[in-house]
């Protein structure tokens, strides 16, 4: 298993088999944490890592439910996103398939809320087709640096959400 932290903002990240395992803390409850990450009017705000913005065309988060999206890359590349949704558990639990227009499930993506003492702690498990996929994503798109990245952006998000 390989783990890299970053010491900054307290995000983990780990790469096993087909599998990559995200994990931070947030001074938040998670009823808000969770708010966050399903709110159209809010995840433009941070989805993505640094320098990356999105359009999101549609949002509907409920089981069967799709969000679609077009991430911006700081290179002026865009990129279709759609994800659809397996399980919506609020605030505890989403269950989605990531892909695009092409490739209906290039990964899928369970995210949990654990509630700790008025913090909340996030957990976001990645799981690719074999660990050939996950490498390429890690390799030529840095996907654990940026998922690192995406955290940190929320982590400053769910700060302005709670006015600190």
């Amino acid at each position: 298993m390989a783990e890299s932290s970053n010491a900054l903002n307290g995000t983990v990240a780990s790469v096993q088999d087909r599998e990559i395992i995200v994990k931070r803390q947030f001074r938040a409850p998670r009823e808000l944490v969770f708010s966050a990450w399903t709110d159209p009017q809010q995840v433009p705000h941070w989805w993505g890592p640094q320098g990356f913005t999105i359009t999101i065309s549609h949002m509907d988060v409920r089981p069967g439910g799709v969000w679609s999206y077009v991430m911006h890359g700081p290179d002026g590349v865009d990129y279709d996103n759609k994800i659809v949704y397996i399980e919506v558990v609020r605030p505890e639990r989403l269950v989605y398939s990531h892909g695009d227009n092409e490739v209906e499930e290039q990964f899928r993506v369970t995210v949990t809320f654990d509630e700790m003492g008025g913090q909340t702690e996030i957990t976001m498990r990645s799981m690719f087709k074999s660990a050939e996929e996950l490498e390429k994503v890690v390799r030529e798109y840095g996907a654990v640096e940026g998922a690192k990245q995406t955290m940190e952006r929320l982590a400053e998000r769910v700060a302005v959400m709670v006015g600190q």
